[in-house]
């Protein structure tokens, strides 16, 4: 017997979020919206200086196969007081890895909650929306809202200079000897 439409239960959509903290907040992501997860100190010989860059939240990128991923300190960019990061977020489909303070769990989401209204500026491009979990409201963040376009030309541009700048000592080296 086939019931109609109307009658079957609707399964909610589900998502697997991973739960993570940025200075002491929570803040959920989903999780195929990231590719890899290392801690800072794996990283750290692999990040290069960016010491031309005018964006406060990003000092440090990292090559990864033929593309130049942007390290964005999380704090900065949501406005919190920066603590120590120990893990950072290798991104999907975008320029950039994040550096948080620590995971809590992967978890469930089954409702995402549009951003109300009173959210009016940049912050609509960071979050997808707010999600409700253990009788807290988690902000749901958006992978592609951590660097605008013009914010990676800008990146971009320090990333020339600092390439030019080590190629250019390189090169001194290589003639003095």
């Amino acid at each position: 017997m086939h019931l109609p439409a109307s009658a079957k239960s609707h399964q909610p959509r589900t998502e697997q979020i991973i739960l993570f903290r940025i200075s002491g907040q929570t803040f959920a992501i989903s999780s195929s919206s990231v590719q890899e997860v290392r801690s800072v100190d794996n990283i750290a010989g692999m990040a290069r200086d960016l010491p031309e860059s005018h964006l406060r939240k990003v000092r440090h990128s990292i090559r990864r196969g033929d593309r130049t991923l942007y390290i964005v300190n999380a704090a900065v960019h949501f406005g919190l007081q920066p603590q120590p990061a120990s893990l950072v977020f290798f991104l999907r489909r975008t320029r950039t890895a994040l550096l948080i303070d620590g995971i809590d769990k992967m978890t469930t989401m089954t409702r995402l909650q549009a951003l109300s209204l009173a959210f009016q500026g940049e912050e609509r491009s960071w979050y997808r929306g707010l999600t409700a979990l253990d009788q807290a409201v988690v902000p749901v963040i958006n992978p592609e809202g951590f660097l605008s376009l013009e914010e990676l030309t800008l990146l971009e541009t320090a990333q020339f200079s600092a390439d030019a700048r080590t190629l250019t000592s390189e090169n001194h080296g290589a003639h003095v000897q």
